[in-house]
């Protein structure tokens, strides 16, 4: 077993052969290190508790083998408790696929095309809730929609105005579709009109769910990995509302700015500490609000990875800064529940079952009153640090800012860059909290 070579991970991720430029996949399959489906089944009790702690340090050495990935991730974002038993956790799991279903229907009922194995990629109502009749706009829609589209906008007008709520998310739906054909493009798995349907369903049960964010550019990124990686569509869904309780702050819009910007701001904080003549350089080059680094932030690394590596790269960071406390916290949103739990709650939460990033922060919970800020900003602050000379020495502008930043697209490690990130935390922790 240890002396067996590494296995590509490629073939879990097929990319469709007339698709030539996709960057190469670096992670590898290690037996001994990657998380194995029998480490995975050994880490469990007989009535299905888990030992969250080894699991996290096999994580962080090797990631996780594709094959059971879906099932880990369920736990590394919350959506399962380690000390749940078996019995618990298939409970929790078909209340869930009964809410998803609810809220599916509730959506199909609106506009049913949600639920119908199509889609819709462009808009089929006005600002004003009016149903759009242009053909040429509506042909644009996908399998043949476009005809009965508008005379569904139509049925529902008969029953008086449409609510704002309801006008609000069916403006959303075509832009949802038209994101939707454009992820992970070069994957054969979408190259099946059901797996393109059913990203748009969940996407379209979200925006309509989550009224406060609704939908945004990039959630399908975020999103179809699940889709990919479990095949109950109400169990993805749940793993990506999961995903978006952590992210959803860089998705709130106001008028006048965006929830990112507030990671930005703390990644510009990092590299004063870190490295303040990149930070300078980048001031100078009109570059010091960091919106060169916006998408890095928004779609955690999407595009400067290959697909396979980039699922390498979140589940590291998901271990190292795992917290189980997160799971009663959500828990408790869930059943709208008070804090009073939470002191003991958090008490009780061991430090063993912590990731590694998040130890760090417990260590320095009494000396720093702001919540930690994620591994994420830490990795692009870590990146702009490995690039520093580079962009010191040749950016003459902002172009050549993003230009440098482009061309790290598939030559960076996953691994190395994790490492990266935590030596910079730690450093700046030594730096702000002494």
């Amino acid at each position: 077993m240890w002396g067996a070579p590494a296995e590509p991970a490629d073939s879990y991720y097929e990319v469709r052969p007339e698709c030539t430029d996709v960057p190469k996949t670096r992670f590898k399959i290690k037996p001994g290190k990657t998380l194995s489906a029998r480490k995975w089944q050994a880490a469990f009790t007989p009535e299905g508790q888990l030992d969250i702690g080894k699991t996290l340090s096999r994580i962080h050495r090797g990631g996780i083998h594709p094959s059971i990935r879906g099932e880990v991730w369920e736990f590394l974002l919350g959506c399962y408790e380690p000390k749940s038993t078996f019995d618990e956790r298939e409970e929790i799991r078909q209340r869930r696929r009964l809410q998803y279903s609810a809220w599916k229907e509730e959506c199909h009922q609106i506009f049913p095309v949600v639920g119908s194995g199509k889609f819709i990629t462009a808009p089929v109502v006005t600002e004003d809730g009016q149903p759009i009749q242009d053909p040429l706009v509506l042909q644009e829609t996908n399998s043949g929609i476009s005809a009965s589209s508008s005379k569904m906008v139509k049925e529902l007008l008969s029953h008086g105005p449409l609510d704002k709520k309801v006008i609000q998310w069916m403006l959303t739906l075509h832009q949802i579709g038209l994101d939707v054909i454009r992820t992970d493009r070069t994957l054969v798995f979408y190259e099946k009109q059901e797996n393109l349907s059913k990203l748009w369903d969940i996407l379209a049960v979200y925006a309509w769910v989550d009224r406060d964010v609704g939908y945004c550019q990039g959630m399908s990124d975020l999103c179809s990995p699940m889709i990919i990686l479990l095949e109950n569509e109400a169990d993805a869904f749940w793993c990506f509302e999961r995903l978006m309780r952590r992210l959803r702050g860089n998705f709130r819009c106001t008028e006048s700015s965006v929830g990112v910007e507030t990671q930005l701001s703390n990644l510009a904080s990092i590299t004063q500490v870190i490295d303040p003549k990149l930070h300078q350089h980048l001031e100078t080059l009109g570059g010091g609000d960091y919106l060169f680094a916006f998408r890095m932030l928004m779609v955690l690394f999407r595009r400067e990875f290959s697909f396979c590596d980039s699922l390498y790269l979140w589940e590291m960071m998901w271990a190292l800064e795992y917290d189980p406390h997160l799971f009663y916290l959500y828990e408790e949103a869930e059943s709208a529940a008070s804090t009073k739990s939470e002191g003991s709650k958090a008490k009780a939460k061991s430090i063993r079952q912590c990731g590694k990033y998040e130890r760090e922060n417990m260590k320095n919970g009494a000396k720093t009153s702001e919540a930690p800020l994620p591994i994420s900003v830490f990795l692009v602050a870590s990146v702009l640090k490995d690039k520093s000379s580079k962009l010191l020495q040749e950016a003459r502008g902002l172009d050549d800012v993003v230009k440098i930043l482009n061309d790290m697209t598939g030559n960076l490690d996953a691994k190395k860059a994790c490492i990266g990130a935590m030596k910079l935390h730690k450093k700046y922790l030594k730096k702000v909290c002494f």
